[in-house]
């Protein structure tokens, strides 16, 4: 493989020896592949956001040759044992230099780390929205205007980095992909389907793209049929609410003739990024103390049983309480002085209570998502992005007690949360001492508030003879075993959606649970207050069958070790580490094309567990060892290396690079362990 210098679009590579143990050891780093200039801005962005740190960039022998550079940070007072390079630091360090970052916090990197583990089921956490337009639609304007939306909405040029903590990378700039179909030529189930199935290269900017489905020519003479519009995003850039958010900009655009005027809008999710910055979490960690879950809470939406399912990839059930009965509902909640959620979350606790097959009070605890957009910054209301995220509602379920108190208790319990939108489940699990990565609940229940089309907007359309629908959401996906969804269509009727993961819960239980909220939703008003209680209400579910529940399949670490080429005889090893996020192909096209005489090992890593040294039997006398790892497997080689350090004395060079595609990573891989070479050799 050619050596490179870094471009648009290259992956960043660094070496490292974790040899200093002591407090004031300073972390040293060869970068690789870089012009001056280039390895300058790393220095920089590392300075700026390390300040414990004196920075120090000196070139190297080879800088012409290889781009190499010698990166010293020294601490600037006591430091852990160990020099540790944090995920922040390695973060800084691999970034690409094509744009600014900004750091990823909360449910946002929660589906971010979910999304990367699951790279090989591409459609996952995929989103679709689409709608109808009638009347005139000219490709090129409608082309012009989303990409004018583009250079407007900072979100749309965004892409991640997950190296180290997670990061937003803001492009200058990015394409947004709209393909126009025929008819003909493919369905709407089938387009549906393909484009989810194409999912996103979440480093790399474009993570929303635009699909057009004419409609079938006209045989009448009615006139032409409505186009289509499918608007596909990511569900860790965007909420539903912020991509119609981007919808009625785009509006905007093409009356504009397609192009926006101005900048960048702002407030971005740049301004919210330091909006949180800003908040002292002192109130919210005294209210979490009390209000987080209890270990007994029940949170399971159905009972333990059933054998492991086989299986995979979300479910989606959809369920219509008719209008009538929505009207219904709204007066008798409004009656006792609570909204249509309130009395959603009120079916929802029952239905988690009945599955604890308790027989007295007991807490219950579920997942309400909250916008985030509810904040005292400027127009936070417009932002697009993920701002917010789901937030545990715990309430006590006593089957004596009155239905209305608990319909007002879960009530007051959703406002308490209100002012700590702000925070995130790791907050929570940090103040209360739990386990990282724990989940608080396993359902979620989000009521979704579409904003509407701006009358304004809808007659300067109607002016160009433009008549569109509605969006419709088309899919969906959950981190957690179900999320429940719940809006309104067209004519006013409640529409409840089941999200869930199908390893966990069957189709038909599933469709049991929501089958038996819709009966409680129906039934609830037709009871009067006086008198009836909790009890009673579970009693109307008496001849429904308890959902039941698959326990998650057996977790823990798993260490794999292969050897994918056998290298020149008493040549240096080559450890290749593996995590859930590399990039899938990079180290098969570095075992490929790599040169070098080494011998090529591979280290599968999964779950929490480093491996102390399962390498040594690999080594032969005189062999010396480097550890490569991409994107999130540069962390764990790293930790290895350090390990090894502590125990032999003699620390095995760690080569780490940033995020990015198969070739360009493998590339930026070769160049290191080119540079790894010629200075041991």
């Amino acid at each position: 493989m050619r050596s490179h210098h870094s471009h648009a679009g290259a992956v960043l590579a660094v070496v490292h020896e974790p040899l200093g143990t002591e407090a004031w050891s300073p972390l040293v780093f060869e970068l690789c592949g870089l012009v001056r200039t280039e390895a300058e801005a790393v220095a920089a962005r590392v300075a700026e956001r390390h300040a414990a740190y004196d920075v120090e960039l000196d070139d190297l022998p080879d800088a012409g040759r290889l781009g190499l550079h010698l990166l010293r940070l020294t601490p600037r007072g006591p430091a852990e044992p160990g020099g540790p390079l944090t995920d922040e630091l390695l973060a800084d360090l691999l970034a690409p230099l094509t744009g600014a970052t900004v750091a990823v916090t909360g449910h946002q990197r929660a589906l971010v780390t979910a999304a990367v583990d699951s790279q090989g089921a591409p459609g996952r956490y995929v989103e679709q929205i689409f709608w109808d337009w009638a009347g005139p639609l000219d490709l090129t304007r409608f082309i012009n205007a989303w990409q004018s939306v583009a250079e407007r909405e900072a979100v749309l040029r965004a892409s991640f980095d997950w190296s180290g903590a997670a990061r937003l990378v803001l492009h200058d700039r990015a394409v947004v992909e709209v393909v126009r179909h025929v008819h003909a030529v493919v369905g709407w189930s089938e387009l549906l389907r393909q484009d989810r199935a194409r999912g996103f290269e979440l480093y790399r900017p474009g993570l929303l793209r635009v699909s057009l489905l004419d409609g079938p020519p006209d045989t009448t003479g009615a006139g032409r049929a409505p186009t289509r519009v499918l608007v596909t995003y990511h569900r860790a850039l965007l909420d539903e609410r912020g991509a119609r958010l981007l919808v009625r900009q785009f509006y905007r655009s093409y009356l504009a003739g397609g192009v926006l005027p101005g900048g960048d809008r702002r407030p971005d999710i740049r301004d919210h990024t330091e909006w949180l910055a800003r908040q002292d979490p002192a109130g919210a960690r005294e209210f979490w103390a009390a209000a987080a879950p209890p270990a007994d809470a029940a949170v399971s939406p159905g009972r333990p049983g059933g054998p492991l399912r086989h299986t995979e990839g979300p479910g989606r059930i959809q369920r219509r309480l008719r209008p009538p009965q929505t009207t219904r509902l709204r007066s008798w909640a409004a009656g006792r002085g609570v909204g249509e959620s309130s009395a959603l979350h009120v079916v929802w606790a029952l239905l988690l209570y009945r599955a604890a097959g308790a027989d007295g009070p007991l807490p219950v605890a579920f997942g309400v998502h909250l916008s985030g957009r509810d904040m005292s910054l400027r127009a936070a209301a417009d932002i697009p992005g993920l701002l917010g995220s789901p937030l545990p509602l715990t309430v006590t379920v006593d089957p004596g007690a009155s239905l209305v108190d608990l319909l007002l208790q879960v009530r007051d319990a959703a406002l308490d949360l209100n002012p700590y939108a702000w925070v995130c489940g790791d907050q929570i699990r940090e103040w209360t001492g739990r386990e990282a990565g724990s989940d608080l609940t396993e359902t979620t229940v989000r009521f979704d508030s579409r904003p509407e089309l701006p009358d304004n907007l809808r007659a300067e359309l109607a002016a160009q003879g433009i008549r569109v629908g509605v969006p419709q959401s088309a899919g969906g996906d959950t981190v957690l075993p179900v999320t429940l969804v719940a809006h309104y269509d067209t004519e006013g009727a409640l529409v409840l959606t089941a999200l869930y993961d199908r390893a966990r819960f069957t189709d038909t239980d599933a469709s049991g649970t929501l089958s038996q909220c819709l009966q409680l939703l129906r039934s609830l008003p037709e009871h009067p207050d006086q008198g009836f209680t909790v009890a009673d209400a579970l009693r109307l579910l008496r001849s429904s069958e308890v959902p039941r529940m698959t326990p998650p399949g057996p977790g823990g670490g798993r260490l794999g070790l292969a050897v994918l080429r056998g290298g020149e005889p008493g040549a240096d090893v080559v450890c290749l580490v593996t995590v859930p996020g590399v990039t899938p192909g990079a180290y098969d096209t570095l075992v490929r094309e790599h040169e070098g005489p080494e011998r090529i090992v591979s280290l599968t890593v999964t779950g929490q567990q480093v491996p102390p040294g399962p390498l040594q039997e690999l080594l032969g006398p005189g062999r010396r060892l480097t550890l490569c790892g991409a994107g999130p497997a540069g962390r764990v080689a790293h930790e290895i290396a350090r390990r090894t350090a502590q125990q032999t004395g003699e620390a095995p060079a760690v080569v780490m690079t940033g995020v990015g595609g198969a070739t360009e990573s493998a590339q930026a891989l070769a160049l290191a362990l080119r540079a790894v070479r010629a200075r041991s050799s």
